[in-house]
């Protein structure tokens, strides 16, 4: 008793912290409503605060950081995702395939519209996804479809079952890209505590473990590779890596990247021992003073077997779903997301109010075809023109062409920032944490005056990204300012 009291004196702070987050996560779980605006940014706005005192607070106690994370989730398990109601369709797909259907095409609407049911909960599960989603084609990639089928195997008659078995997975995932991710921070001496930006944030826990978003599955194939990569074992590296693209197509944007990580090589310079020992006590940054880089060829051998194997592996996960039809539906399905859909955009947004000042009407047939081929020229100047030789080097450059995509891109949903969000982990940018702060904002998007108005409110829009370009450019400048100075002495 003596004991317990002692030790609620010690931690009265943290444990009341704990509480309280636990008592809105349990009303964020369970008895929200997604148009319930005033309640939705109260309870996110008070979660983000205690988040941030709590790592404050804690951050030299690694192991509690780490079980409050995952009590935070626990919340969830039983919970039927509010925000989002992409998990019928997962749902769906998990079913389908084990009805030895291939997912990749048909569309739900086409077995409805002929009053077929070839799944349990069919006409549930085509209600909780919508028409929009449901008249589309599949576009998630086969370990993503290996998930819901896992679902469908433990909960084949069950909505809420699917789900729990879903967000198990999501869940383990996240235990992954802890271990790993505090495995990579170590090797880049970078502080471990870092990681909980990522592992303990509200925007995390309620996007992924919450709704259901599969993000946390790529992303911790994504560390695991990275952890691979820079222990040297990059054929294993390359497999993973493939595994991530196979949950989500995002991490296809980075491979061009990997081009000055294979072909570097490194010698040390032929400085004093003295001096040697004087950069080894100043830090990181002076350590990078002793190499050298010069070209290794020998590296390039490496890269196309990197590249080789990557590509191999994404084809066999992607075979038992080919068909004569399988290229074109899931190519038609992907082009959407450039040409037809819009959704929380920025510079999109100004470029399509450009087009109706001049043309009188939206562009973007026109603009959704144009911007995929300005962020692949975005990604290639960043791999020949920028400095990407060390780990860290590699991870920012990468953050910056993930960036530079989803500030171009026509649709942007909330989850997609959680991929910003673990790079910037490894990074000095802090940008994507304020990110996942305002991007709440999102779901007030369609919160007008006027009832009958269903577009966007733009001011909403606005109010986000003036924050996020605002703390984005700030650091930018600072850091290329602070380049100069270091360079000057």
């Amino acid at each position: 008793m003596l004991f317990s009291s002692a030790f609620f004196k010690l931690n009265r702070t943290p444990l009341l912290l704990v509480v309280a987050c636990l008592l809105f996560y349990l009303s964020f779980a369970y008895n929200l409503t997604r148009t319930d605006y005033t309640k939705l940014i109260t309870l996110y706005i008070a979660l983000l605060f205690l988040f941030y005192k709590l790592i404050l607070i804690l951050k030299h106690n690694i192991s509690a950081l780490a079980w409050i994370s995952f009590a935070f989730r626990a919340i969830f398990i039983l919970a039927i995702p509010n925000l989002s109601q992409d998990f019928y369709r997962f749902i769906w797909d998990g079913r389908i395939i084990l009805e030895g259907i291939n997912p990749y095409l048909y569309t739900v609407e086409s077995f409805m519209n002929k009053g077929e049911s070839p799944v349990a909960q069919a006409q549930e599960l085509y209600t909780g996804m919508g028409q929009l989603n449901a008249s589309h084609f599949t576009n998630y990639p086969p370990i993503n479809q290996l998930c819901f089928v896992i679902a469908g195997l433990f909960a084949g008659k069950s909505i809420l079952g699917s789900a729990i078995v879903m967000r198990l997975l999501i869940i383990a995932a996240d235990f992954g890209t802890l271990y790993f991710g505090k495995k990579l921070l170590k090797k880049l001496q970078i502080p471990v505590y870092t990681i909980f930006w990522y592992i303990l944030n509200p925007f995390i826990i309620i996007e992924l473990t919450g709704n259901l978003h599969f993000e946390g599955v790529m992303i911790f194939f994504l560390i695991w590779s990275f952890y691979l990569l820079y222990s040297g074992k990059w054929q294993w590296a390359a497999v993973v890596l493939a595994l991530s693209i196979s949950v989500k197509l995002i991490p296809l944007i980075f491979l061009p990247l990997f081009l000055q990580w294979f072909t570097k090589r490194h010698v040390i310079s032929t400085k004093h021992s003295d001096e040697r020992k004087q950069d080894v006590i100043a830090g990181s940054k002076q350590r990078d003073n002793l190499l050298r880089w010069i070209p290794d060829f020998a590296g390039i051998t490496r890269l196309i077997g990197f590249y080789t194997i990557v590509l191999i592996t994404t084809i066999l996960l992607f075979a038992p779903f080919y068909s004569s039809k399988f290229i074109n539906n899931y190519a038609q399905t992907v082009g959407l997301w450039f040409q037809n859909f819009e959704f929380n955009a920025s510079i999109y947004y100004i470029a399509r109010e450009i087009g109706y000042l001049f043309r009188g009407y939206n562009e973007i047939a026109i603009i959704g075809k144009v911007t995929p081929i300005i962020v692949v020229l975005f990604v290639l100047i960043l791999t020949f023109f920028r400095k990407n030789k060390t780990f860290i080097e590699l991870i920012t450059a990468m953050l910056l062409a993930l960036s530079f995509y989803y500030f171009t891109t026509t649709t942007l949903h909330p989850w997609y920032v959680a991929t910003l969000l673990i790079l910037s982990v490894f990074t000095k940018y802090k940008f994507p944490l304020v990110w996942s702060f305002v991007i709440i904002l999102s779901y007030l998007a369609y919160i007008n005056l006027n009832k009958a108005d269903k577009s966007e409110n733009l001011w909403v829009i606005a109010l986000e990204y003036v924050i996020v370009y605002g703390v984005f450019i700030w650091e930018i400048l600072t850091k290329k300012n602070h380049s100069l100075i270091s360079s000057k002495r």
